[in-house]
């Protein structure tokens, strides 16, 4: 039987095709080309500290220029990095604050993805390798077990569950590395609080199943909850819950701050280990006491951002839009993460 040329139905899907594309396009040039900063000159508004130098002197400089006193036995939060090429804050980097400023411990949990970082063993493996052990000591916080905190105004979580020796720190210094992110559209303050004090799969409940599936899951059960945009939209609720439920039990700014490296700014984040290489220049340092704050000012300074060939933001905003990443910020907001707004002020350092 003589076979037909379908062209009209070729034709026809090449057309919906680009018509998908163009739309996609639109969309994009709409939310850049619209959009409208939440910067402000409100003097009630929280405050964030900016520095274009990227230095171990400079971000010294803009770490104390919020002022902030840690008491107590101080951990840093960090991202330690997925081997071999991840794009995590270089001990380099970090040393001058870590060490000769906070005198902290590098804090860190297990993943669940599994990853050279799923185990114990495994893990401290991976930070001895990428030379954290050179600035500060190393405590994985969910090495013994678990503890549970309690999540005030949350839609999603009532509860969540985080390494027990998250107890043992007076202060903490949230230090994240702002790039994109794969499931939440982008990492910063927010994520890395919540996500990387939550235990991974190393005990019986798992604080990162139970944000990752909108507080339906502590097991690997939880990949079941990850596909389609109401999902999504119940992750990021749940990670602007569970980094509230940190916060609270802080005491908030009296007892954890953040900071926001911007250097590498890949779509993909540090728990991958081959991630895409950057299409934009790095921006800067961020710090403040507020997570919603200085996420939202990192979120403005992306969309903001000047392209031009060879140096775009476009990729980051399409994987942002394409995950709802926002939506974490606009949740936070409603719950009273910080002082419940995402105005802020920006004072440059320089």
């Amino acid at each position: 039987m003589k076979e037909t040329f379908d062209f009209g139905g070729i034709m026809k899907k090449r057309i919906l095709s680009l018509l998908a594309f163009f739309s996609a396009a639109f969309a994009l040039f709409a939310q850049t080309e619209n959009y409208k900063t939440y910067e402000t000159t409100d003097k009630n508004a929280p405050v964030v500290y900016f520095t274009r130098e990227i230095t171990p002197e400079s971000l010294v400089k803009v770490y104390k220029a919020m002022g902030w006193q840690p008491h107590g036995k101080v951990g840093v939060k960090i991202s330690t990095g997925e081997p071999p090429a991840s794009n995590y804050l270089r001990p380099s980097l970090i040393g001058k604050l870590v060490k000769d400023e906070l005198g902290g411990t590098i804090v860190e949990c297990n993943t669940a993805y599994g990853g050279s970082r799923a185990t114990t063993a495994m893990h401290k493996q991976v930070v001895k390798d990428h030379g954290f052990l050179d600035i500060a000591p190393f405590d994985l916080l969910d090495e013994d077990g678990e503890m549970e905190i309690p999540v005030n105004g949350g839609k999603n979580l009532k509860v969540d569950y985080i390494g027990s020796h998250f107890k043992n720190y007076d202060s903490y210094l949230v230090l994240s590395h702002f790039k994109g992110h794969a499931m939440a559209g982008f990492g910063g303050a927010i994520k890395n609080l919540l996500i990387g004090f939550g235990i991974g799969t190393s005990t019986k409940s798992s604080g990162k199943s139970l944000i990752h599936s909108g507080g339906r899951s502590t097991d690997n059960s939880f990949w079941g909850f990850t596909s389609g945009q109401k999902n999504q939209d119940l992750f990021t609720e749940s990670m602007a819950e569970a980094a509230k439920g940190v916060c609270d039990y802080m005491g908030n700014e009296k007892g954890i701050a953040f900071v926001n490296v911007m250097n590498r700014i890949s779509i993909d984040c540090d728990c991958d280990g081959n991630p895409h290489e950057p299409e934009m220049k790095d921006i800067g340092i961020l710090a403040s006491t507020d997570p919603l704050a200085i996420d939202q000012a990192a979120i403005d300074m992306i969309y903001t951002y000047k392209n031009k060939e060879g140096d775009s933001a476009k990729s980051l905003i399409n994987r942002i839009e394409q995950r709802n990443g926002r939506h974490a910020l606009e949740h936070a907001a409603e719950i009273g993460l910080g002082k419940g707004t995402r105005n802020y002020r920006l004072v440059e350092i320089k």
